[in-house]
């Protein structure tokens, strides 16, 4: 078991070595990249190379990267136009899955665990989520990423094709891959419902994790124990199935970054507390 922080917290800046000299510092062992071209060039060579002399440096595993879900990211939460999967126009789905093999590319250069992927975008966003585009989509990706040794982790997102259960459905009866795994996002999971159901549900491919904490409402990326997730009942269930993986936290950029990674600090020591029972 091991912990590490998504840089989605450093999302609406470009992707610096400072930025994960500041996640080592506090003591966590891995990163996800978030892959946003305005955040970190996936396209770049050499920013790839530069990426891998930062993490070397530093000290931090790549665990995963996360796959392009939009154009670009600006501050103030301000999204650019979405990068879907999901999408029943051909031409459009097409260019998002050139994306993610774009960004790939890192994980081609760096060792990682896991490619992050989400199918089709929340429903709060009003986007199209087709299941057979997105079913057509992960089929191609996981045959792109099958030569590059990285899983790749379809990811619970808040919209009808991306609970639990429709995605055991999507692994287990038809793709015929087998690097599909499931990303378990607590947050969404607590949006759509049951959290402990959740993780029960996924557990045969339960690979990796983001976590973070909301208070049921919005999708809030709070550091664990500032929303209303049950983190007792919920880690507790993580045992019951099994998981002993990577717990990476992706954290919503709400203030002082220094002041987010203390309070995951702590929230970390509370989960080893936790998991050690």
């Amino acid at each position: 078991m091991r912990f590490g922080v998504s840089t989605h917290l450093f999302h609406d800046q470009r992707l610096s070595r400072a930025h994960l000299a500041q996640i080592a510092g506090y003591g966590f062992e891995a990163v996800e990249v978030f892959a946003t071209r305005s955040h970190f060039d996936y396209h770049d060579p050499a920013a790839i190379a530069q990426l891998a002399e930062w993490l070397k440096e530093t000290g931090l595993a790549l665990h995963g990267v996360h796959a392009p879900i939009a154009e670009s990211m600006a501050a103030g939460d301000r999204w650019g136009a979405a990068i879907s999967i999901g999408v029943s126009d051909n031409a459009r789905r097409q260019a998002a899955v050139k994306e993610m093999d774009a960004a790939l590319n890192i994980a081609r250069q760096i060792e990682a665990s896991a490619f992050v992927v989400h199918l089709g975008t929340p429903t709060v966003q009003g986007g199209e989520n087709s299941r057979t585009a997105a079913f057509r989509s992960i089929e191609e990706i996981c045959r792109l990423a099958e030569p590059v040794g990285v899983a790749v982790a379809l990811e619970v997102i808040p919209n009808p094709i991306s609970d639990g259960d429709s995605l055991v459905t999507m692994i287990e009866r038809d793709l015929e891959a087998t690097n599909a795994v499931i990303c378990l996002d607590f947050g969404h999971a607590f949006l759509m419902g049951d959290v402990p159901d959740t993780i029960e549900s996924v557990a045969e491919h339960l690979a990796t994790t983001h976590v973070h904490d909301n208070k049921g409402k919005k999708d809030d990326h709070l550091v664990p124990f500032e929303g209303r997730i049950n983190w007792d009942v919920a880690l507790m269930t993580m045992q019951k199935v099994g998981y002993d993986g990577t717990y990476l936290m992706e954290l919503a950029n709400t203030g002082d970054p220094g002041e987010i990674l203390k309070k995951a600090q702590a929230a970390r020591a509370r989960f080893e507390k936790l998991l050690a029972y």
